[in-house]
């Protein structure tokens, strides 16, 4: 009778213990943008996800290029960036299956108040690039192949400038530590407004141009490849992938503010 209750009892542990792994195991890991996870977004948004599946989010921050290199080696589950331009060609690339556009805001430009360079003046955000580089006014540039480099790159090009020179300091680094060495030289930056509205050290930065369509900073949701990627847990990323874009996630996205203020636009919006 005593062996009798001992095997139940190691075959309730062993299944409580069982029980334990695969809830520990319920989890993907989702490489993402530093302004999605600086700005507070994901401390919002994954606990109702979490509610409501049962599966936690594991987020690692980077710069959009490194998020995508990342994905490639099939070391995350999921990826959320904002690089459209860069994210057809992923899946052009074959490493993953679908994207979905999940939710928007825009770029700035900031710099010090006095403007050296009158970019406050115009209302074409290549002509204010071209004004910063014609005065040679310090500019601050994340230099990290980050979705928002990317967007500054493609801006200079359109603006017919090469940027380089002692003004245009590339740093190597994310949003965050990007705006506070702008603000300690008192030099231009671009920037989502996400990180911007959360920045907690502008000194004598401010708003000095934004609203051109130009601007306009679409996330995406993307499906990792099952072909290139097989040992990825696709099925739980597939249900995070899809809550994003549900009624339940775009109000999650669309709830959550800043100093009263929406940092993130849901798609859904977008297209009403």
């Amino acid at each position: 009778m005593k062996n009798a209750i001992a095997s139940i009892a190691v075959g309730a542990v062993g299944l409580i213990t069982s029980g334990s792994l695969m809830a520990a195991d319920n989890f993907i890991t989702l490489a993402s943008t530093t302004s999605t996870e600086n700005s507070g977004l994901f401390d919002a948004i994954i606990p109702a996800f979490a509610e409501e599946t049962g599966i936690a989010v594991r987020v690692i921050a980077v710069g959009t290029g490194q998020a995508f290199e990342i994905a490639r080696r099939g070391d995350v589950d999921s990826l959320l960036v904002h690089d459209t331009l860069g994210e057809q060609q992923f899946i052009a690339d074959g490493y993953a299956s679908e994207r979905l556009d999940v939710m928007y805001n825009d770029f700035i430009i900031v710099g010090p108040s006095n403007d050296p360079a009158g970019i406050a003046e115009t209302d074409s955000v290549t002509d204010a690039f071209a004004r910063i580089a014609n005065s040679e006014s310090p500019f601050a540039s994340r230099g990290d192949d980050s979705g928002t480099h990317r967007a500054e790159l493609r801006l200079w090009e359109d603006a017919g400038v090469i940027p380089q020179g002692e003004w245009y300091r590339e740093l190597g680094s994310g949003m965050g530590p990007t705006l506070n060495t702008a603000a300690g030289m008192n030099a231009y930056s671009f920037t989502d407004r996400a990180t911007w509205v959360a920045f907690q050290n502008p000194q004598d930065l401010t708003l000095l141009f934004e609203g051109d369509n130009a601007l306009f900073n679409q996330y995406g949701s993307l499906l990792l490849s099952e072909q290139q990627h097989p040992h990825l847990k696709h099925d739980l990323a597939s249900q995070w992938h899809q809550w994003l874009v549900s009624e339940a996630g775009q109000q999650a996205i669309a709830d959550f503010t800043v100093n009263d203020q929406p940092l993130f636009f849901p798609n859904a919006k977008h297209r009403e």
